[in-house]
């Protein structure tokens, strides 16, 4: 019998999540006339860096501009016998499969490129994928019983600074994770920064004042799974160091950060926080409560 030619095609894609949804593109009947959804991305061209490559192609296949990790997955499909470009082959697919994400605020996906190999981008429930309900190539159920949440631990400082019955507190902006909510002062912790001076700088760029940390109080941490501000999914743990602090009696508490994560400043009566008057994170009570501990 005569040997098939072969054909080796190398191709990236990125498993792109938004809650329960995933990113897909449908395709196109030249491709196959069954109605077929596989990852957005495709084959790299010739020097190529795969990363550039797959941007490239989201861009092309859903319109929407991604990220995506430095690490990835690699598939290999060998299929002798398969038809591709009009004639049987011998083919293996190698594909480069990386996690990616975009914007929460992203428009709607839809295909730019004309005459490719999709005709139509969308956010399809994952559970309509595993069941079938979805029709997807076999990568699909791979990448997605292989893919894990983006893992972060954040460790940050943050300062209770009382006055009287108030509290100085920060009101988190658009930019952040839980907007409209207020929150302790302070923040990460940069890599070899000291917890009190990375306190001291975070309350500094947030409230235009300076303090003076004084005792460790509490550790208070939090750690859940979902989509991030720039729209990554992640498996996130945040780890608070919480610490008293105080500043001058005529300090004039300001924003002084632009387009950062605090948008307000104010000292709050602890009644409204105890109340729930003034919407908070969990760790403004955790602090206090440490405090009458």
């Amino acid at each position: 019998m005569e040997e098939l030619p072969r054909v080796q095609r190398v191709a990236a894609y990125a498993v792109i999540l938004r809650g329960t949804d995933i990113l897909l593109s449908r395709l196109a009947p030249r491709v196959t006339t069954d109605e077929l959804w596989t990852l957005p991305g495709g084959g790299i061209e010739h020097g190529e860096d795969p990363r550039t490559a797959v941007l490239r192609e989201i861009q092309e296949e859903t319109g929407l501009q991604a990220q995506v990790s430095e690490t990835s997955h690699v598939y290999s499909a060998h299929m002798p016998g398969v038809r591709r470009q009009g004639r049987v082959v011998d083919a293996q697919a190698i594909r480069i499969v990386y996690d990616g994400w975009v914007l929460p605020d992203a428009p709607e996906p839809r295909v730019v490129e004309v005459d490719g190999s999709t005709v139509e981008a969308a956010w399809v429930p994952v559970a309509h994928v595993r069941s079938g309900v979805v029709p997807v190539v076999p990568m699909v159920l791979e990448a997605l019983n292989d893919h894990r949440p983006f893992q972060l631990q954040r460790v940050a400082a943050y300062a209770l600074v009382r006055r009287g019955d108030e509290v100085l507190l920060t009101r988190l902006s658009a930019r952040a994770a839980s907007p409209g909510r207020w929150a302790l002062p302070g923040g990460g912790i940069d890599h070899g920064e000291r917890p009190v001076r990375a306190l001291a700088r975070e309350v500094q760029e947030e409230c235009g004042v300076d303090c003076e940390v004084g005792e460790l109080l509490d550790v208070h941490d939090l750690h859940f799974t979902g989509v991030a501000p720039t729209g990554r999914f992640e498996d996130y743990h945040g780890v608070h160091l919480i610490f008293a602090a105080t500043v001058a009696a005529d300090a004039q508490p300001r924003v002084v950060e632009v387009d950062g994560t605090t948008d307000a400043v104010a000292w709050v009566p602890v009644a409204d926080i105890e109340s729930g008057a003034v919407p908070v994170l969990d760790v403004v009570r955790h602090a206090l409560a440490a405090t009458l501990g």
